[in-house]
Order: C-alpha cells, then sequence, then structure tokens
C-alpha cells in the first residue's frame, strides 16, 4: 500500500520529496516583496550592493553645511571661564560704578570744565585735570553766598601768591540743589575768566574724581600776572 495515499484518495505530499531534491538546500524561496517595503540588505557580502542600500537608506536626506559641519573639529577647548558678553561686562561696570566710582571718568561728562590762560597751550589743562600737579592749598565754599564766597575766593588766592602756591583747589559742589546751573561753580568759573584773576591763570579744569570731581575745580597760578607790554610782546612773557 502506498504511504503517502490518504483514506479518501488524495495524496496531498506525492510530489514533495523530487520537489525538495530539485532545489539547492540552505536557500529558501525568495518571498515578494511589498511595495514601499524598504530594499533589504543582501546576505552575501557585496560592496556594491553595500553602497546600493547605503544610497537607498540615505534618500531623501541632506548634508550639512561645510562650515557647521567642520566647526570645533580638532581644536582643543579653552580652559577657564568663558568669555563674558558684552551685557554682562556692562551690567559688572555698573556695579562697580556705583559701589566705588571705578571706570568714571569726569572729563566725559557734560559738567566737566577746563580753560587756559593767554598763550597757554590747552594740554596744560589736561595736564592739571590728571593730577600731574600737586595741590598745595585748598578752599571749600560750600555753604557761602555767592558774595561771601568771592570774598573767601579772593583772600585765598591772595594768600596762595604770597606763600608762591600755585596749584589749588577750589570746592563748590556741583550744585544739585540749585535750580538752573551750579551758582557757585559758574561764579568760580567767572572769577577765573572776567575778574581780576584772570591774569594769574596758567589753567584750570575741574578735580579728578577723588579730588571731587565735577564738584571741585583745580587752579594752576603763575608766579606773576600777564601785562600788557607781555600781550604785546609774547616773547617777554613769563609763568
Amino acid at each position: 500500500m502506498d504511504s503517502t495515499r490518504s483514506p479518501l484518495g488524495h495524496t496531498p505530499f506525492k510530489d514533495l520529496k523530487s520537489r525538495i531534491k530539485g532545489k539547492p538546500q540552505g536557500k529558501s524561496e525568495d518571498k515578494q516583496q511589498a511595495p514601499g517595503e524598504p530594499t533589504r540588505q543582501p546576505e552575501a557580502h557585496d560592496p556594491e550592493a553595500d553602497r546600493e542600500f547605503f544610497r537607498q537608506a540615505m534618500e531623501g536626506t541632506r548634508p550639512m553645511g561645510g562650515s557647521n559641519r567642520e566647526e570645533g573639529k580638532g581644536k582643543p577647548v579653552p580652559a577657564g571661564p568663558l568669555p563674558k558678553s558684552g551685557g554682562e561686562e556692562a551690567l559688572e561696570g555698573m556695579k562697580a560704578l556705583i559701589a566705588s566710582g571705578r571706570g568714571f571718568v569726569v572729563a566725559d561728562t557734560p559738567e566737566y570744565i577746563e580753560g587756559t590762560g593767554y598763550q597757554v597751550s590747552p594740554r596744560m589743562a589736561e595736564r592739571l585735570h590728571r593730577g600731574e600737579f600737586s595741590i598745595q592749598a585748598h578752599i571749600d565754599l560750600h555753604g557761602l553766598g555767592a558774595e561771601e564766597a568771592r570774598i573767601a575766593f579772593e583772600d585765598f588766592l591772595r594768600e596762595s601768591v604770597i606763600s608762591n602756591r600755585r596749584s589749588l583747589l577750589v570746592i563748590h559742589g556741583r550744585g544739585l540743589s540749585s535750580q538752573g546751573e551750579p551758582i557757585l561753580k559758574a561764579k568760580v568759573t567767572e572769577w577765573l575768566t572776567r575778574g581780576p584773576w584772570r591774569k594769574w591763570v596758567i589753567a584750570y579744569s575741574s578735580a579728578r574724581l577723588c579730588d571731587g570731581g565735577a564738584g571741585a575745580t583745580c587752579i594752576l597760578l603763575r608766579t606773576r600776572p600777564v601785562t600788557k607790554r607781555q600781550k604785546k610782546d609774547p616773547s617777554r612773557e613769563r609763568t
């Protein structure tokens, strides 16, 4: 009796043995690839097939820009704290200015004043403001009225000339409580440029921050006043 035959006379596995013998061992029948399914990588190692598989896998992608792709490659990371931004530096500068006045430049403010006498270079006022001449005497006019301040100012300059003190400091305040311009500060400038003491002035300028800043004026005096004869003949002028 044929063992492959069923009781009903149907033999579904009759040709199975011959089919198996006609196929190579170890390989299964290829399945049909569904539409849209990614291409499968071949089992055998084939460089060309690998490249084709990579191209298909990367299809639709774009490379990064060259400048961003190579940025930082091979560069050492700097040690220490990162550099501060402009905003951080400005904030620290403001804190230092409020706490100690560091970074404040009197000459860069609208309150700064300076001037020079007859035939004197403007650089002399700059030198005076920088503190190149040691202050030999000072007077404080705070709390005085305009007329009282004028008398005290003239007495102070007169005594300084007699004592041969040439580098002076007059403290008048910034006039923050005054309506309009600072009264005493404006008066000191007027006395130095229009009064009889203008002939004695080599230069004047707002003081350094440590000496009072815009609330004080430095003055540099001559050893003798300029005369009309010296104005006619500048070569005869002596400071």
